[in-house]
């Protein structure tokens, strides 16, 4: 065999050996194959996995120790490689050390402070929320993380949008299903509709605050703004996007307004958004259960008017801008005063201006020898 042909056969067996090795690494990578399950999940499950797995806790309750595969198969952590001695901590050997905790919730609110060590923001959030004050004034039923997020099932809490306001829902009953059939709540929950506002949009996520201050009450129309007064969406529904700027000139918004600059932490009853159109129960002005449909809006504004006659609300124009279409009369009125009112001040002007050449002159010709 020449020495030629020595090298291509060299060179052939080297490539060919190149490509199988290739192909080997290829099929065993994680391109190629399924990942390995999780360890120690699959560890854990050995005795977790068995449905009749529970104990009996100290004040009688029967907790149960199952832990289902599709539950972790679904979680955000297991997906990211987070197993359960995370959470865990205090179990590294079997058998587990008995439990000290004298109910299923206060061993909840134990674990749920490993949350702290990957969502430290979120959790320091949360300390400052009504719940966690509710829970220091001794209610340990306020929420906790795992009581909104879960906690071996852990998934986005917005997929879908409408899962906000049914895990609201486990405590605040009575306020989700009025929010149900509201304008808002009726499209959220009947199409999913990712512009309406669902519970956290309004009240906040972690950092949860008493909507009954008054902070919350004359913050509350520059909230209902953030939707309101932008132009872009009001225009896909066919609404104005004007009604916050009309608002804060009328006396109600002036009010506020200055309650809100001076003296934020008093209460006062200058009306707000939610005082005539609802909070939670908020509905179309053209729904007769509205409390701004035409046929109720007089006993709307008799709850601060109360001798407000049949005639009161024929002054209001909504909050919508005077035009010579909605409201001719009052387009005409105002109109004569926008040019009334400069022709005054100017003829004003012009007759001080006139008086004090006059008393010039006079005193120049007194002093004249």
């Amino acid at each position: 065999m020449t020495r030629r042909n020595l090298h291509r056969q060299t060179f052939w067996l080297s490539a060919a050996g190149a490509f199988i090795l290739l192909l080997s690494l290829w099929l065993v990578s994680p391109a190629g194959a399924e990942p390995p399950a999780q360890e120690t999940e699959k560890y854990c499950l050995s005795c977790h996995g068995n449905p009749d797995l529970s104990i009996t806790l100290p004040n009688g309750e029967e907790l149960s120790l199952y832990i289902p595969q599709d539950a972790l198969d679904h979680s955000v952590h297991s997906a990211k490689g987070i197993e359960c001695e995370a959470c865990h901590n205090d179990i590294t050997e079997y058998p587990h050390p008995e439990l000290k905790y004298q109910s299923a919730r206060e061993l909840s609110r134990a674990y749920y402070q490993t949350c702290e060590k990957c969502h430290s923001l979120n959790y320091e959030k949360a300390l400052d929320s009504m719940h966690a004050k509710a829970a220091e004034a001794g209610n340990l039923d306020a929420p906790i993380c795992t009581d909104c997020h879960g906690a071996h099932d852990v998934r986005p809490p917005d997929e879908p949008r409408s899962m906000i306001s049914e895990t609201c829902r486990q405590c605040h009953t009575e306020i989700v299903d009025a929010y149900r059939q509201s304008v808002h709540g009726a499209a959220l929950m009947v199409e999913e509709n990712p512009d309406v506002p669902v519970c956290t949009d309004c009240h906040g996520v972690h950092n949860i605050q008493d909507p009954r201050t008054a902070q919350f009450r004359v913050a509350e129309p520059e909230l209902c703004a953030g939707c309101h007064a932008n132009e872009e969406l009001m225009s896909k529904y066919g609404l104005s996007a004007d009604v916050y700027s009309i608002y804060k000139h009328s006396w109600h918004g002036v009010d506020i307004s200055v309650y809100k600059a001076k003296w934020p932490t008093i209460w006062h009853d200058s009306a707000v958004c939610s005082d005539c159109h609802g909070i939670h129960d908020i509905r179309s002005t053209d729904d007769p259960q509205s409390r701004v449909n035409p046929n109720n809006l007089l006993a709307t504004c008799q709850q601060c008017h109360p001798d407000a006659g049949p005639n009161w609300t024929d002054a209001w124009t909504g909050h919508n801008e005077i035009s010579l279409e909605r409201t001719p009369a009052l387009f005409y009125v105002e109109r004569f005063y926008v040019l009334f009112a400069p022709f005054v001040l100017w003829v004003c002007v012009i007759y001080v201006v006139l008086q004090i050449v006059r008393a010039t002159v006079d005193r120049v010709r007194r002093n004249l020898p």
